[in-house]
């Protein structure tokens, strides 16, 4: 009951605070009543929210500061319904976003690329990895939803997530920002602006963000689960000599260790299956068929949310290295015309260090090991240029056009040695030498370099290619209308080798060389003042590729789609309220589907090694969905909002590829599941703001709800009550229901007057809620099924100084 007093506290005290502001002398309120304007970068311009006729949701500091969202994982929760973030498997170190009902399985490779594509200040970024660092003084996040094929290209046939950060202001201040929280959580933020001299402004950002484990480890020295330590920096310097050229160059490194969510046990023989006896369990060749082994008796499945691992084990921190000089020139030629350069080059090492299933994913046999450790280490680097030409003729037209070229290298090996053995009952266990027996096979591997045995290792090189263009006309004769048309032609190439697997050397190649043109129409109508109706077709694709995971790193084709929009956007009631609609229906070709198998080819260098086959789906995959924005100011004080999200995905059923499988014949209708998109998302918010004497009281609460939704696409358990393979019992997790709040005094007077502050209260998961978002049977047969829970309630006071 403990977790219940303490979050009625949390929200006693929220509520007590909010009514003493409430009840003390305010001065006047400000006499604004309508909602703020929303200016957006979707169109490669600068442009209001309320009149870009694309499905565009934004996020602001101020909004992510409210929820506490300190990165990309924070929207984990469902700020964003149509927006999905998730982690890979249980890792923090690299991210899962969707958009729309395009949810990667598993992007988390060398060859192989997510359907949203993710940029920061432009600048797109080639990996999953290293997309939860910490974001350095954000000034907004805009979220486009649909297909973006043709401004922003490859790997956005979902949408895009565009991170806007803030530049150098030319002016000496800053601000600092420090707090602390439950779970040893702290964090410290530096932003610093320094006096424009000779034209040149320069800013300085550093941060770090640190939480203990939610998920404590029993064994002493080692890391426990879903904690992190985050640390980042940046420098930007714009240098502006006329009001016709400026550059803004920038460098920022990031580095971010964290552990996994803890993957723990949610049933035990489910099938209800005999026990096997001790003699049975050391007999295991000739084990009765329809048995399972018990559990040991440390080992309890847990149906909630665990705190403490019921068995120590080896884990150390993931290290995620992230980091990247850019460099955006303008170049205004005419009043309507301005040519840009935005050049980039970026890298990412990750050295994962999974340990999370140590309990729920390896049945108990007598001296047997266990404690599977996913080990996996990831360079990248990229690099990118873009040329674009943006201007107009007058009211009656705008463009631009663009020239976009990208490259990246990959490389990546992994190796799941063990770290922990049983004794002959159960009844205790030990750590394994971290040096292992023998790199000859997994079972006597270490999980130090140089000890592991390599279960696969490869590397890939990307280059693609693209030319676009995009103009909005206006007939002078009706300028309540505008046609907008345009595409893009891209050029992709990709070639890689996959040279280890099983342990085996190899030299599996693949070519993969396209091109492809997305085009773009948008009918925008003006029905009255602040009315805007629109209705668009567009295209995008995710690349094609290999899977890294294969037998022999078999190319597969690019996933296509279309869209067919229409929305509505709408700012009435004198600008108080603002709806925002969209409805849209998307087909989705040559769909990428990953299936799990063991290579059974005799023969074959990786004969008897774990195989995960990508192949391009026949049919077409049907996207349904409908998307509303609704915010209002109810008074001077209070602005509430609520946003909405329908999506209804169907994937026809896909031939299961492999031979050798005597339950699943090659060829058999297999179901496919969307993962990580709940039929239904909605979420919603209310902020309240009012002067207290010099001061300002603000107060935010928002509630976030999804959807039970699938985590895998395809899945076996292992066997049924009868012993045959069961082809897909993918199973869904829980619904969710997320708040969060945040108490702020603002505008507190310092250094009399030279500086001012605020302090806040803030909460994440108030409620302390538990939901499983991520579920696997695929053990069903040998032991349970296995989950992943939300984070558990945190909260925290951070003081913020402006000077």
């Amino acid at each position: 009951m403990r977790k219940y007093f303490e979050g009625a506290a949390i929200a006693a005290l929220m509520l007590a605070t909010a009514q003493v502001a409430y009840a003390a002398d305010a001065a006047p309120a400000d006499d604004s009543t309508a909602l703020d304007n929303v200016v957006v970068t979707a169109t490669k311009r600068e442009t209001n929210l309320q009149s870009t006729p694309i499905a565009i949701s934004v996020l602001s500091a101020t909004a992510m500061a409210d929820r506490h969202a300190e990165s990309l994982l924070s929207l984990q929760d469902g700020a964003i319904p149509s927006l999905r973030v998730a982690t890979f498997e249980a890792r923090q170190s690299a991210l899962t976003i969707g958009i729309r009902g395009i949810v990667p399985f598993d992007a988390n490779q060398t060859a192989r690329d997510q359907g949203v594509g993710v940029y920061i200040d432009g600048v797109y970024l080639g990996r999953q990895q290293g997309l939860n660092a910490a974001l350095l003084d954000l000034e907004r996040i805009e979220v486009l939803r649909g297909p973006q094929g043709t401004l922003f290209g490859r790997n956005t046939e979902g949408g895009a997530l565009s991170i806007v950060t803030k530049a150098p202001t030319g002016e000496f201040g800053g601000r600092v920002v420090a707090g602390f929280g439950n779970y040893g959580s702290y964090t410290g933020e530096l932003h610093q602006d320094f006096q424009e001299f000779a034209n040149l402004s320069v800013k300085v950002d550093a941060l770090l963000q640190h939480q203990d484990p939610t998920t404590k480890n029993p064994l002493e020295g080692q890391a426990g689960w879903n904690q992190y330590d985050r640390k980042g920096g940046r420098i930007s310097a714009l240098y502006q000599p006329t009001d016709k050229f400026s550059a803004l160059v920038a460098f920022d490194y990031a580095k971010d260790e964290n552990t996994p969510f803890f993957s723990q046990l949610v049933s035990y023989n489910p099938y209800g299956k005999r026990v096997r006896t001790q003699a049975e369990m050391l007999a295991v060749a000739s084990a009765p068929a329809g048995t399972i082994n018990p559990l040991s008796p440390l080992v309890k499945v847990h149906t909630g949310r665990q705190s403490v691992s019921d068995i120590g084990t080896i884990q150390q921190p993931s290290v995620d290295e992230t980091g990247g000089l850019m460099a955006n020139l303008k170049y205004r030629f005419a009043p309507n015309l301005e040519l840009r350069s935005i050049t980039a080059a970026r890298a990412v090492a990750t050295n994962q260090w999974d340990n999370s299933g140590i309990e729920s994913r390896n049945v108990f046999a007598p001296n047997a090991n266990f404690g599977r450790y996913s080990l996996s280490d990831l360079y990248q680097r990229q690099f990118s240029q873009e040329f674009q030409l943006v201007g107009d003729f007058g009211d009656n037209f705008t463009y631009v056009g663009g020239l976009y070229y990208f490259k990246e290298h990959v490389k990546e090996s992994a190796a799941t040695p063990f770290t922990n053995q049983w004794n002959a009952d159960g009844t205790a266990y030990t750590i394994r030498s971290a040096y292992g027996t023998s790199k000859a096979a997994a079972g006597t591997a270490g999980w130090q370099r140089g000890t592991r045995f390599i279960t696969r290792a490869s590397e890939a090189d990307a280059e693609s290619y693209a030319v676009y263009g995009q103009g909005t006309y206006t007939p002078p004769s009706m300028d309540a209308l505008h046609l907008t048309l345009g595409g893009r032609y891209t050029k992709d190439s990709r070639e890689g080798t996959l040279y280890v697997v099983n342990g085996k050397a190899t030299n599996f190649v693949f070519d993969y060389d396209k091109g492809r043109f997305d085009p773009m129409i948008n009918v925008a109508y003006d029905a009255a003042e602040n009315i805007n109706l629109y209705a668009k077709f567009s295209t995008g694709y995710r690349a094609g590729g290999a899977n890294a995971r294969s037998q022999n790193f078999q190319a597969f084709d690019p996933e296509k789609v279309k869209s067919y929009e229409v929305g509505a956007k709408m700012d009435l009631l004198e600008n108080r309220l603002r709806v925002n609609l969209a409805a849209y229906a998307m087909d989705r070709t040559g769909t990428q589907i990953d299936f799990d198998s063991v290579d059974t080819t005799p023969g074959s260098p990786t004969q008897g090694a774990h195989t995960e086959e990508t192949r391009n789906a026949p049919g077409t995959s049907k996207i349904r969905g409908f998307e509303a924005d609704i915010t209002a100011k109810v008074t001077d004080d209070i602005v509430v909002g609520f946003s909405y999200a329908y999506t209804d995905v169907k994937v026809p059923a896909a031939p299961f590829p492999f031979t050798g499988n005597a339950d699943v014949p090659q060829g058999t209708p297999f179901p496919v599941n969307v993962v990580y998109t709940p039929p239904n998302a909605a979420s919603a918010y209310i902020d309240y703001k009012k002067p207290v004497g010099s001061m300002t009281f603000k107060a935010h609460l928002d509630a976030n709800y999804a959807d039970a939704q699938y985590s895998f696409q395809t899945e076996f358990a292992d066997v049924s009550p009868t012993g045959k393979l069961v082809q897909n019992v993918a199973v869904k997790g829980d619904s969710s229901f997320i708040v969060n709040g945040n108490l702020t005094l603002a505008d507190i007077s310092m250094a009399d007057g030279a500086a001012s502050a605020s302090l806040s209260l803030w909460s994440r998961n108030l409620l302390n809620e538990e939901h499983i978002y991520r579920i696997s049977a695929a053990n069903r047969g040998t032991i349970g099924d296995y989950a992943n829970f939300n984070p558990p309630r945190t909260y925290g006071l951070e003081l913020r100084v402006k000077y």
